[in-house]
């Protein structure tokens, strides 16, 4: 089942900063082994205007789970999460099973 990895990106209080390195971490992550398509997204703040708790999300899709862990485990990816820890930014990712329909 193809499976997509979400890594949720937190705010950072130099957005600036971040943002001027994120186009090299994106670079990077089309990279990983199997990776089948990147979807990048900027958060958008609440309808008050206060930050929601991310800033961006990084999609990256895979054929199957195995294909995901596999890439996951490689230099390439090391080099993303060692680049997004570097900014001094915060990430968590996820696995899902896309369902389709």
């Amino acid at each position: 089942m193809p499976t997509k990895i979400t890594l949720i990106i937190d705010n950072r209080s130099d957005a600036a900063a971040f943002e001027s390195d994120y186009a090299g971490i994106t670079a990077l992550a089309h990279e990983l082994p199997g990776l089948r398509r990147v979807e990048s997204a900027k958060v958008w703040p609440k309808e008050d205007g206060t930050p929601t708790p991310a800033h961006r999300t990084l999609d990256l899709y895979f054929d199957s789970y195995e294909d995901a862990s596999a890439a996951v485990a490689t230099p390439q990816a090391g080099q993303v999460f060692q680049r997004l820890g570097g900014t001094g930014t915060t990430f968590m990712g996820l696995f899902s099973d896309i369902e389709e329909g």
